[in-house]
C-alpha cells in the first residue's frame, strides 16, 4: 500500500473492472480511516448494511446508484455524497459499471 505514496494516480486507470464482481483496492489503510477504490460491473453492488462512521465517495467513472434510508440518490462522475453513519444504505451498478473512491474517517464527531 506504501507503493501510493507521494506519487499522483489516475484513480480510472487505478483499477479495472472484472465481469459480474465487485473489486476493491486498499491504497491507504490507517487505525484513523482507509481510503479504498472500487469498480462494480454492470448489476454489482454492496447489499445493505451499516457503518458507525460517515463515508465520503466520490464517483470517479459512470455513476452509482445510493440507496440511504431506503431513499435512492444517482451519483455521478465528478460528483460525491457523504453516506451518514448509523444509517441503512446500498451501493448498486444499477445502469452501468461504475468507479468510485471511499473515504472512511473513523471518528465519532
Amino acid at each position: 500500500m506504501d507503493n501510493y505514496k507521494g506519487r499522483a494516480l489516475n484513480l480510472k486507470e487505478e483499477i479495472s473492472y472484472a465481469d459480474g464482481a465487485v473489486i476493491s483496492k486498499t491504497l491507504l489503510k490507517k487505525e484513523t480511516g482507509n481510503i479504498t477504490l472500487f469498480s462494480f460491473d454492470k448489476g454489482q453492488g454492496l447489499s445493505a448494511h451499516t457503518s458507525p462512521f460517515d463515508a465520503v465517495v466520490q464517483v470517479v467513472e459512470g455513476e452509482g446508484a445510493f440507496i440511504i434510508d431506503g431513499e435512492m440518490k444517482t451519483v455521478k462522475e465528478g460528483e460525491m455524497i457523504i453516506m451518514p453513519a448509523n444509517i441503512p444504505h446500498d451501493v448498486q451498478a444499477a445502469e452501468q459499471p461504475f468507479k468510485m473512491l471511499l473515504i472512511m474517517i473513523r471518528s465519532e464527531q
